[in-house]
């Protein structure tokens, strides 16, 4: 089956400006977390995630408990350096104010990879949170793990060092190819850059937004699932702005 279709869109869309007055008006909040199941598609080589009763009301207990048994990856989750060094951050170690605060949604479709090529014709250049929405939103709708996912490439790890990205933010599993050395991560983290993967930004538009993402504090993590949001842009009905000379750039 094709996902990529043959013509490269990037895209950006300026965020909605509103008075104070009726901003409450304007803003929407987007789960962009993805619900935690034993129907979540698993990473190769890590194992699902199991929520199993312990006690139940039904069985003649006193209440609902629930066993969860999880990867540290698994589903929403932040990658910190501690997961491709032993020397790195662990999740209860991350700065929370890298994870909170503006985030840039970009949207860049129809590539199996993202290099420097796409991101330097995008407004990334003195972002802290960047947000990568691909064809691999349309992937959430396949219980099975897709090999054939949009990663960044090496290349575009060392643009956004470039650009000062501190926060990357992708909508798969992971946001280097299966077929990576650990290299993409490495250039990431080592560099104190943060990863989130597994993020749904089927239903966000490209633009501005606030970003709260909170992981579980997890001590001496490699990892943790995280409850992310993004707070922004126009509820439906409004009318964003949008520039097509400065904001959107198509690649023939």
């Amino acid at each position: 089956m094709r996902l990529y279709p043959a013509r490269c869109k990037l895209r950006y869309t300026e965020p909605v400006t509103a008075k104070s007055s009726n901003l409450g008006a304007l803003m929407r909040i987007y789960d962009i977390t993805l619900p935690l199941s034993a129907e979540l598609p698993v990473y190769p080589g890590d194992f699902p995630a199991v929520i199993a009763p312990w006690t139940r009301i039904a069985d003649g207990d006193s209440a609902n408990v629930s066993r969860l048994t999880l990867c540290t990856h698994a589903g929403s989750h932040i990658d910190p350096p501690r997961h491709f060094n032993d020397l790195g951050i662990s999740v209860d170690e991350i700065p929370l104010g890298l994870l909170i605060g503006k985030a840039l949604v970009l949207e860049i479709l129809g590539v199996p990879e993202i290099g420097r090529q796409e991101l330097e014709r995008l407004p990334v250049r003195g972002v802290e949170r960047l947000l990568l929405k691909t064809n691999n939103s349309e992937l959430w709708k396949q219980r099975e793990f897709c090999q054939d996912f949009v990663a960044l490439s090496v290349e575009g790890a060392n643009y956004l060092l470039e650009a000062g990205v501190k926060l990357v933010g992708v909508d798969y599993l992971s946001v280097e190819s299966v077929t990576g050395d650990g290299e993409v991560h490495r250039t990431l983290l080592d560099n104190g850059v943060l990863i989130l993967e597994g993020l749904n930004l089927a239903e966000v538009q490209p633009g501005e937004y606030e970003l709260i993402c909170l992981p579980l504090k997890v001590k001496g993590g490699d990892g943790a699932p995280v409850r992310a949001i993004l707070r922004g842009a126009a509820a439906p009905g409004a009318e964003p702005h949008f520039d097509p000379h400065t904001t959107k750039w198509p690649l023939a």
